[in-house]
């Protein structure tokens, strides 16, 4: 089996808030990113995939391919976005590094022809990252 990563960036706005939460909660666990008026930061995304590769082609996956699905189904999305106000999965989720890395499975899981999602990992710029493997 071979791992193959592919990387793309994004640029997005977002709050941390939990709505059943008083602004007093919320802002003791979150400080100023419970902001409402929200911050933003420059994200990279890596995405792995796991597969065999093909004989023929010598391709485990076309990483055209996996580019187009990867601006397709997150970077087009996300990209210069208010996470919270504007991304359905983000309305009611608070968009942490965490969580983002989870839905970016979830939007990826399935979709990458002729290998399996490995891993996804998402960087906050400069220095925080969050690896998501599945299984959420």
């Amino acid at each position: 089996m071979i791992l193959l990563t592919r990387k793309a960036d994004f640029s997005a706005a977002h709050f941390y808030r939990v709505d059943a939460w008083s602004d007093e909660e919320n802002v003791r666990a979150f400080g100023r990113c419970a902001n409402r008026n929200g911050h933003g930061h420059n994200y990279t995304l890596e995405v792995t995939v796991a597969g065999e590769v093909d004989p023929v082609s010598g391709f485990v996956v076309d990483l055209k391919a996996l580019k187009e699905i990867m601006n397709r189904e997150v970077v087009s999305i996300y990209d210069h976005r208010h996470l919270n106000l504007e991304v359905p999965e983000f309305k009611s989720t608070v968009p942490t590094t965490e969580n983002i890395a989870i839905a970016v499975w979830k939007r990826l899981e399935g979709k990458v022809p002729g290998a399996k999602l490995h891993r996804v990992r998402v960087y906050e710029m400069p220095d925080l990252f969050a690896d998501y493997m599945g299984g959420a």
